[in-house]
């Protein structure tokens, strides 16, 4: 057997392990890096990566067959097994820089075995046993698959396959109304299939409802079937004829299935137990600091960590531990300020408290404003008008944002950056914004906070009349 002594271990290749691993050794720790898997993780083999690239596709085929401004659109021909070369040359593309030859490049020690706990400071992978002082878990997560009656009898895909598919689903049949869902009902609906979205609650539902609408009656103008409340009790078929049926009875006919429910986190293979680490919310067990309370050797960041699971956060968690793991600084994870969002057609954005949230929590400190696109310049240009910003607002700071629209996603970023660093409300009127730019749109929400401030106030009237006298 191989002994390895190093200062960080870390477990998984994915976007936080990566990030913590290329950190740390280039501020001068030894590391070593397990992956038993692909490199680079479920971002970019199964999850953001592809899927913005086949959204992408999607979006070209919806655009050209639409007509616009003058321009005649008409019958487009979508190549799917193309749309999927597009995806494989964007996933290509990226490969080199989470690739095990760029990191041991870095200098970091790359072993490319699954790792499982064999004590509170070792960690055995394959053949080599690995001794650390510190430990990083970041497994990541895998679709969750539940146990539906007859779903392990039937072909069904998951974010996982969908990628690998290269004939074009006739009909395909979602179950989960999700971002996943979603995103991918609307990318296949663009490329030619026929789509049914079955979600057993509300479609969307994490979102702001009222956003959230607006998305879906865009997704079922362009013709996908969006059925809420429909929890699904059985499947049955056989490959290219798939039928699905829910509580009320009714029975969906499709030719493929994708299982779209949520994530379940990849913890289960590592021994925790022998490690002193336990577990909880569905991963691993740590404080705000991201450490483990039982084995402070042990940390956890990403999706293994129990919480929100975005790639982008994962990242944010790697500074977090890198901190404190390297320079021995205090440093803690916060929720507030993290942003996210579905890259729907239009997309949704959030950071901070949604509006029932923040009512619930502020009452009637809270003031809520809105724009709508329809009032932003660039929006009328560019024939994207629809969509709405809201911005939940208490003692001049901005608690939360939700925005759905073009590049929303874009735009919350503003909102994300204002709640992280505590900024008020007039520090984004006071921005001057390039026009005509979608960007006005943050900038006209500020305004509203402010008008009426100024425009209903008779002070500002009086003070204003005393000034023209002179």
């Amino acid at each position: 057997m191989n002994r390895i002594k190093t200062d960080i271990c870390v477990i998984g290749a994915g976007s936080g392990g990566l990030s913590v691993a290329a950190g740390a050794v280039q501020m001068g720790a030894d590391v070593v890096l397990l992956e038993g898997h692909k490199m680079g993780g479920d971002c970019l083999n199964y999850g953001c990566v592809p899927s913005k690239a086949l959204l992408a596709a999607g979006h070209k085929a919806h655009a050209m067959g639409q007509g616009a401004f003058g321009v005649t659109g008409g019958a487009v021909s979508a190549d799917y097994a193309a749309a999927k070369d597009h995806v494989a040359a964007t996933i290509a593309a990226i490969e080199p820089h989470d690739s095990q030859e760029r990191f041991e490049g870095l200098g970091v020690k790359v072993i490319r075995e699954l790792g499982r706990f064999t004590g509170h400071d070792t960690v055995l992978a394959g053949d080599t046993e690995i001794t650390a002082r510190r430990f990083v878990i970041a497994t990541g997560s895998r679709p969750f698959v539940p146990p539906i009656p007859g779903l392990a009898d039937v072909p069904y895909l998951t974010n996982e396959t969908i990628f690998d598919l290269r004939e074009r689903p006739e009909h395909l049949i979602v179950i989960g109304g999700g971002p996943i869902g979603m995103e991918m009902a609307q990318a296949h609906r663009r490329l030619g299939c026929e789509v049914t979205v079955l979600e057993g609650a509300k479609a969307l539902g994490k979102d702001d409802p009222e956003l959230a609408e607006i998305a879906l009656e865009n997704l079922r103008a362009e013709g996908i079937r969006i059925i809420e409340g429909a929890m699904v009790s059985e499947v049955s078929g056989s490959e290219g004829t798939i039928a699905v049926t829910t509580e009320d009875g009714t029975r969906h006919e499709g030719t493929h299935l994708l299982v779209a429910v949520g994530r379940t986190v990849n913890i289960d293979r590592l021994e925790l137990h022998k490690a002193g680490v336990e577990r909880a919310g569905g991963g691993v067990k740590v404080d705000s600091s991201l450490r483990s309370p039982t084995n402070r050797r042990v940390y956890a960041i990403g999706d293994a960590a129990g919480g929100l699971q975005f790639t982008h956060v994962a990242g944010y968690h790697a500074g977090v531990i890198i901190r404190q793991m390297l320079m021995g600084l205090p440093s803690k994870a916060r929720t507030d300020h993290i942003p996210w969002a579905t890259y729907t057609d239009p997309e949704i954005a959030q950071v901070g408290l949604t509006e029932a949230e923040a009512r619930e929590a502020h009452g009637k400190k809270l003031t809520v404003v809105r724009f709508p696109y329809s009032g932003n310049d660039r929006a009328i240009a560019t024939g994207q008008t629809t969509g709405l910003i809201k911005v939940m607002v208490v003692k001049g700071r901005p608690v939360g944002a939700s925005i759905v629209g073009a590049q929303a996603g874009e735009l919350i970023q503003l909102w994300a950056l204002a709640i992280a660093n505590k900024l008020k409300m007039g520090a984004i009127a006071a921005m001057v914004a390039p026009y005509p730019t979608l960007g006005e749109i943050n900038k006209r929400a500020a305004g509203a906070y402010f008008s009426p401030k100024l425009f209903d106030s008779p002070w500002v009237k009086r003070i204003v009349r005393l000034v023209q006298r002179f």
